[in-house]
């Protein structure tokens, strides 16, 4: 059976003293959730320790934003697998848009992130998604397709998650339909050898669209923005009703 996946993505937001307080006002919520979903959050950097120590002995897992292919050497601003591991990472998301936008990811570059997280035992989300300009020409299937067969390359997937993230939702408000959701993970899905792989739809989750998201078939999870960021909000969505 596939595993259910509840992730917060905290991009760059929170400091160490507003990640405690948001705790104080999530782990409440926590008491009724089924066991069969994983929580997860993944903060900047900087709120790692600080999270790991204080979600010590509860049900939530924790996540980081990147990391980087090399055990250490001079890469600045970069961090190291076993930098994340020392302090009870679990997770990792990987090729995120905003790092494929801004920061130069490629799909070879993530696939050495990749390996890199798996080797460690981190699990990888690995993200993929198409841009406007692409689904509107056509090429949504083509993308991801591509994206998965470079960042797939000597992949374990028994040890991975995906997300499917079409950039035109992310941070727009604008969410894809969820059954053209569906219909695009059951597409991931199709290109995968493992058949337990959980795939979660990212962009744009909300309180008021995840239990219609969550009742698609082929939806395993989500990975969530600006609605992980207040603890009511990303406690409705962990607490999604199933329709």
């Amino acid at each position: 059976m596939r595993k259910i996946v509840i992730a917060g993505n905290w991009k760059m937001f929170k400091t160490q003293a507003e990640s405690r307080a948001f705790l104080t006002g999530f782990l409440p919520h926590l008491e009724d959730t089924p066991s069969s979903r994983e929580v997860v959050l993944c903060p900047p950097f900087t709120d790692l320790i600080v999270l790991s120590q204080s979600l010590h002995g509860s049900r939530v897992k924790l996540g980081a934003q990147n990391v980087h292919w090399e055990e250490s050497g001079a890469y600045t601003g970069e961090i190291a697998a076993n930098m994340l591991t020392e302090v009870g990472v679990r997770y990792v998301i990987i090729g995120h848009s905003e790092r494929r936008q801004y920061f130069g990811e490629t799909d070879a570059t993530v696939n050495l992130r990749l390996k890199a997280a798996q080797k460690s035992g981190l699990t990888p989300i690995l993200c993929v998604g198409e841009t406007k300009q692409q689904r509107d020409a056509g090429h949504t299937e083509s993308i991801i397709i591509n994206q998965l067969k470079q960042g797939l390359v000597e992949i374990d997937q028994t040890n991975l998650i995906i997300a499917y993230e079409p950039i035109w939702a992310i941070g727009t408000g604008d969410t894809c339909e969820s059954s053209e959701a569906n219909r695009v993970i059951g597409l991931i899905r199709s290109q995968l050898t493992h058949p337990l792989v959980s795939i979660q739809y990212g962009g744009s989750v909300k309180p008021n669209n995840i239990d219609e998201i969550m009742a698609q078939p082929e939806i395993d999870g989500v990975l969530v923005g600006g609605a992980s960021l207040e603890a009511d909000s990303f406690a409705r969505i962990v607490n999604y009703t199933i329709i």
